[in-house]
């Protein structure tokens, strides 16, 4: 079931973005973004909840196929525990970033991670900038909406810095 439910999403990539092998031996660099998965509570630093762990698994089954060169959070349990499942398939330490920080956060990312593929965990406003930042221009006019944990944003980079956004929901 969820085979059919992702494979017009993989044959979109692919169409708008080629294969990721493709775009590694070219230098492009992609980045997906994804919001942390629904919390527990709204305590300063809570675990996921049940539907959140679920979340997380779904998004696992989906990118399971993506060779990640890197695995970004926040320094929160609920980013980690999004991508927690992930760094562990691709025996991937979970790199912190400081989101308090978004210009320098990214140049940052950016600058030690061309040519390769990598996961970011992030929360409601620093998703939509960080990809704003990325992509050179204000796509996303303001944070994403506190009850939305869907999202799922694919951006490629290339070698002349020309960015492609792919915002899909999971």
């Amino acid at each position: 079931m969820i085979i059919k439910k992702i494979l017009p999403l993989i044959v979109l990539f692919t169409a708008l973005f080629g294969s990721l092998e493709v775009q590694a031996q070219s230098d492009t660099t992609t980045f997906i973004l994804v919001r942390h998965a629904e919390k527990v509570d709204d305590s300063a630093d809570p675990d996921l909840s049940e539907a959140g762990y679920e979340r997380a698994e779904r998004l696992t089954e989906m990118l399971e196929r993506i060779s990640f060169d890197a695995v970004y959070s926040s320094d929160r349990i609920r980013t980690r525990e999004t991508v927690r499942p992930i760094a562990e398939q691709h025996s991937l330490e979970i790199l912190l970033y400081e989101p308090h920080e978004p210009e320098a956060e990214v140049a940052r990312l950016l600058q030690s991670n061309r040519g390769k593929t990598v996961l970011v965990s992030g929360h409601s406003n620093t998703t939509p900038f960080f990809a704003n930042e990325l992509l050179g221009r204000e796509h996303f006019k303001d944070k994403f909406d506190e009850s939305d944990y869907g999202n799922l944003l694919i951006i490629t980079i290339d070698n002349e810095g020309e960015s492609r956004l792919l915002h899909l929901r999971y």
